[in-house]
């Protein structure tokens, strides 16, 4: 490889001197290596001048032949290194504005050497797709996931009706069955919220599917706030209108688990221990041990269980 370099830098040059330069070795060095490289080939490459080297016919054609490979070499190694200091990561709108974005700087802090590529956008119906991301934000117990992905759980997901003080008020909600004559907030069309708490608490008093339904939790909790009706929080992620007071919950006792699992994070398992990916990891895990904590808390007060730490 060092000969070929040599002969391929002296070509460009029309010399040896040129070539030294290039390579940081002497004049006399470079000579060496292409005279082995000749001998090696059998077949002479220059023809030496007093005034410089001069390509022969093989010289010729060897030379344009090496430098493509040197170039695409080098382009290769370059997108290598690239890809192995870009970090991609995918979020849901909601889980990014609320949990993701105000943590982010810390990470970024911590490990300056990675370029975080974030992307706020919905996964596609076939779910994460380890080609687009090295990391993606999901629900533990998303249906029909590709068997080829791991996933780490950060938080559990539990939930229960919240609503602006004021709407609590005018609506007396005093017992689940108030909640019939409330407008109910979806994040999605889906339901799976509101169809897990009211088959736990009000199986005759709610219909799952009335309501509103919004794109993402972060607009439907916005929407509580402004008194349009009552959102089934997260109460991790609605953490901040519950502790600031701008949401309430009617029926604190009345939490149950998402039935689609805790907030998770995951990746290809290709990929999965590579050094960027595992910061990452480690990273995400240590930010959320203070809503595991937070969780368990809960869940101790209501003399439940959850798998908070659970390593799929």
């Amino acid at each position: 490889m060092n000969a070929l370099k040599a002969f391929e830098a002296a070509a460009r040059h029309g010399g040896f001197i040129g070539a030294s330069d290039e390579l940081h070795v002497t004049w006399g060095a470079v000579s060496r290596h292409v005279k082995l490289l000749e001998d090696h080939l059998g077949v002479a490459l220059f023809v030496r001048q007093p005034q410089g080297v001069r390509l022969t016919a093989a010289g010729c054609q060897l030379l344009p032949v090496l430098t493509d490979a040197f170039a695409q070499i080098a382009r290769e190694t370059e997108r290598l290194s690239h890809n192995a200091a870009e970090l991609r990561v995918i979020c849901p709108p909601g889980t990014s504005i609320r949990w993701l974005l105000p943590r982010l700087d810390t990470f970024q802090t911590a490990h300056p050497e990675y370029r975080l590529k974030l992307t706020t956008d919905f996964y596609t119906d076939s779910g994460f797709d380890p080609y687009d991301a090295d990391i993606g934000f999901s629900v533990s117990n998303w249906p029909n996931r590709a068997s080829d992905l791991e996933v780490l759980t950060l938080f559990p997901s539990l939930l229960t009706p919240a609503c602006a003080p004021g709407y609590a008020h005018d609506k007396a909600l005093t017992s689940p069955s108030d909640l019939s004559r409330c407008d109910v907030l979806h994040e999605s069309r889906a339901h799976e919220d509101w169809a897990a708490w009211a088959n736990a608490f009000a199986p005759n008093g709610l219909d799952p599917k009335s309501g509103q339904v919004f794109p993402n939790i972060d607009i439907a909790t916005k929407a509580a706030v402004m008194g349009l009706g009552v959102v089934m929080a997260d109460l991790v992620l609605c953490r901040e209108e519950l502790d600031s007071g701008a949401l309430v919950t009617p029926f604190p006792d009345l939490v149950c688990q998402s039935p689609l699992g805790g907030i998770c994070i995951l990746g290809g398992r290709e990929n999965w221990s590579t050094p960027k990916v595992e910061a990452f990891k480690s990273w995400a895990y240590k930010s959320a041990e203070p809503d595991r904590a937070a969780a368990r808390a809960i869940l101790d007060a209501l003399g439940a269980e959850a798998p908070l730490d659970r390593q799929d």
